[in-house]
């Protein structure tokens, strides 16, 4: 078979000479070598650029520069390869069939580049496009041979021609696994399997040409004159190809290589960009979580008082007012008790909606401040425009809203201040409305009140006495114990003794409890009051033995936040210890409804008192909502009438009759009964006659400190026929209040 003067097939002529003197010029050889290998590398790079490229075109780009550094590559090799094989004839190459093996290579490595830039390659892939790749080199390397031309024949011995094409698909084989498999690795080993890769793909590039070379012979016909080879100087055209491919080849790879740190600047912008998008989106979250209110979406306290702070600004320079609602839910502690935060929370959503229905605008600011507490910063023209806003406010709050299936309605206190008459600050006109929201709960909720300046006087004098009550506790000043006889209608003496707290104000005077026993609740303070008074009690027990008056027993008042103290009981058995008081001269005063408040802990706490020895009353009986049939389970001694129940004996046919049935159902239950608050003399006459133990009131006395109090008890004590003794009242004159 003969092919572009070529004779593949063809057996060797019988006749002519054979050339077998053909040498290769090792340098170029290696430089031959050389350049495969650069090509090789060149190819595995472009196929990594080509996988990591983002888009279409720049994988078409690198596509085709690949497969240029490819096709350079072994068709340098190939040319080089030819210049090395010395010949000792005159050989010269014809352009287009030489410039034809290039643009055969060309095409070859496109099919190479193509088949690389597959996402994803299988085996059986590989092998397909080996073979094509593979008989494209070879036929690169063949065309090339045919452009060569000389006055000998050219023939291949056919097994070494098949073993050439064989191995250039087998080297294009390993070339596509080697390339997919190292086109997605990092790293500096990475990087050195690459450079031995490229060692290994060389090596079979270049075998593939000298296999083909090694089935070449030259025949000179018969009877021709052998010319000799002319001046060539193939040793500086073998280094102009190598030295122009390389550099091609390496201003390839450094663009290459230029355009992945350009890609990873990239990706290191996107990153900082996504983080930083991601870092802004955080800041909105919290600025979020910062400034809005979880539960019901509305703004919270931090972010009222910015835009609380900008709108002041606002007004101060351009002139306007403005007016604070402070909103308070009545009563909201009893639906988280009864029902559950979880109803709580779903009625404050409602109730924000019913609040933030009821502004007029946008430009009106809803904020919730936590609990039950909210806040609403509106502009206005004149005061009525704030009351009427309370006003709508408080209707809607009255509809009926369906939670937990029950029906329920809801009411709010509301306190209103005003810019700038109330304040000129946040914080002050927020502490204003405060105030006057106080004043609105406390005089009886579901109403409004607009700031003035007596309630923050009267807040001011709390203020002042609240630190003047601690400091009179923490030094034992000014407080004392005034004591009201009780008197034994069987006996006709003064059996027991009422302690009553008294403060000796130094610029207020005398102070009665109801002045400042509601401070104490309110600030936490009451326990500590209960404790002093207790302590003082039976110290001056210790002094009444000294006095003689070993019978009489003392009567303290016990708050309900006290009788919630399990503590209570210890400290009274060591305030007796501390005296030597016996027990029995101690009785405890506690109100029905702090009895009923907690029954399970209250009875408990009520038998650990009653163990020791200390007796127990229920105080203010009838005021409350005792129930019987807990009644009759407490460890209680004494019963008291309210003095609301005495007050209009014997005018009231009503009440003589209610007092009558506590008298007859307090026996029937065991208990001793003291009524107090009796004035006249017709009231004791009744209680006498119906069977009342014990009274106490102005009748006999007012309450006396304990200095004054031996001569009070001696007239009483000697008194032989009460129905006939002029009353201490008449005696004495106007008496003090309680």
């Amino acid at each position: 078979m003969e092919w572009l003067g070529l004779h593949f097939l063809t057996g060797l002529p019988e006749s002519g000479q054979v050339l077998l003197n053909c040498i290769h010029d090792p340098f170029l050889v290696l430089l031959a070598y050389l350049v495969a290998c650069a090509g090789s590398f060149a190819t595995l790079d472009m196929a990594e650029r080509v996988a990591h490229a983002e888009n279409p075109s720049s994988q078409r780009l690198w596509r085709w520069v690949g497969a240029g550094c490819l096709a350079g590559g072994i068709w340098a090799m190939h040319f080089i390869g030819m210049l090395a094989f010395q010949v000792p004839v005159d050989v010269h190459f014809q352009l287009p069939i030489t410039l034809l093996s290039l643009l055969i290579a060309l095409l070859t490595s496109w099919l190479a580049m193509y088949t690389l830039s597959r996402p994803t390659l299988s085996f059986w892939q590989c092998l397909k496009a080996s073979v094509w790749i593979g008989m494209g080199i070879a036929t690169m390397h063949y065309v090339g041979m045919g452009a060569m031309h000389s006055q000998a024949m050219v023939y291949y011995q056919p097994t070494l021609f098949t073993l050439s094409v064989v191995i250039a698909i087998g080297a294009s084989l390993a070339a596509l696994l080697l390339a997919s498999y190292l086109r997605n690795g990092t790293g500096m080993f990475h990087q050195l399997l690459k450079y031995g890769a490229s060692l290994v793909l060389g090596a079979g590039i270049i075998s593939m040409h000298f296999t083909g070379m090694a089935a070449f012979n030259l025949v000179l016909p018969s009877g021709t004159l052998l010319a000799q080879p002319g001046e060539h100087n193939h040793l500086q055209l073998g280094l102009t190809v190598a030295i122009m491919t390389l550099l091609i080849i390496g201003s390839s790879i450094s663009a290459a290589l230029a355009d992945k740190k350009l890609q990873k600047k990239e990706h290191d912008l996107q990153r900082v960009n996504s983080l930083l998008s991601q870092l802004d989106q955080a800041r909105m979250s919290l600025q979020q979580v910062a400034h809005y209110d979880a539960l019901t979406n509305l703004i919270n306290r931090r972010g009222f008082n910015q835009i609380f702070a900008e709108k002041l600004i606002e007004k101060s320079h351009g002139g306007g007012m403005l007016a604070v609602l402070f909103l308070d839910i009545d009563h909201f502690k009893r639906i988280n008790d009864s029902l559950g935060h979880d109803a709580g929370d779903e009625l404050l959503k409602v109730l924000a909606s019913h609040i933030k229905g009821s502004i007029r605008s946008h430009e009106d600011v809803v904020a919730r401040f936590g609990g039950d507490e909210f806040c609403i910063l509106i502009d206005l023209h004149d005061r009525e425009e704030a009351r009427q806003m309370a006003q709508r406010i408080m209707l809607k709050m009255k509809e009926p809203i369906e939670l937990a299936g029950r029906r329920m309605v809801m009411t709010t206190s509301i306190g209103i201040s005003l810019f700038p008459q109330d304040g000129k600050t946040c914080e002050e006109l927020l502490k204003n409305a405060d105030l006057a929201l106080y004043q609105s709960k406390g005089s009886g909720r579901n109403s409004l009140n607009f700031f003035s300046a007596n309630l923050k006087a009267r807040a001011m004098l709390e203020l002042q006495l609240e630190e003047e009550l601690r400091h009179a506790l923490r030094e034992n000043t000014g407080l004392m114990l005034y004591y009201q006889p009780i008197y034994d209608l069987k006996t006709g003496q003064v059996s027991k003794l009422e302690a009553l707290i008294r403060w000796q104000h130094p610029t207020h005077g005398l102070l009665a409890p109801d002045r400042f026993i509601p401070l104490a609740e309110a600030n936490g303070l009451i326990t500590e009051l209960d404790h002093w008074v207790l302590r003082k009690a039976c110290q001056d027990l210790a002094e009444l033995s000294r006095l003689g008056c070993e019978e009489l027993k003392i009567a303290v008042n016990c708050s309900p936040l006290s009788l919630a103290r399990d503590e209570l009981a210890g400290e009274i058995e060591q305030a007796l210890l501390s005296n030597g008081v016996a027990p029995q001269r101690l009785e405890l005063e506690v109100t029905e409804n702090a009895l009923m408040g907690n029954i399970a802990d209250t009875l408990g706490l009520l038998l650990q008192i009653r163990s020791l020895g200390v007796s127990l009353s229920i105080d203010d009986f009838g005021t409350g909502y005792s129930s019987l049939a807990y009644l009759k389970r407490l460890p209680l001694n004494t019963l008291k009438i309210d003095r609301s129940f005495i007050i209009d004996i014997p005018k009231s046919t009503q009440d003589m009759e209610i007092v009558q049935a506590i008298i007859v159902m307090a026996h029937t239950l065991h208990l001793e009964v003291v009524t107090e608050g009796v004035e006249t003399f017709e009231q004791y006459q009744f209680l006498e006659c119906h069977g009342c133990d014990y009274v106490q009131g102005y009748l006999l006395s007012r309450p006396v400190p304990l200095a004054e109090l031996r001569p009070v008890l001696n007239e009483i004590n000697q008194r032989k026929d009460v129905y006939t003794v002029t009353p201490w009242s008449l005696v004495h004159g106007t008496t003090a209040l309680m």
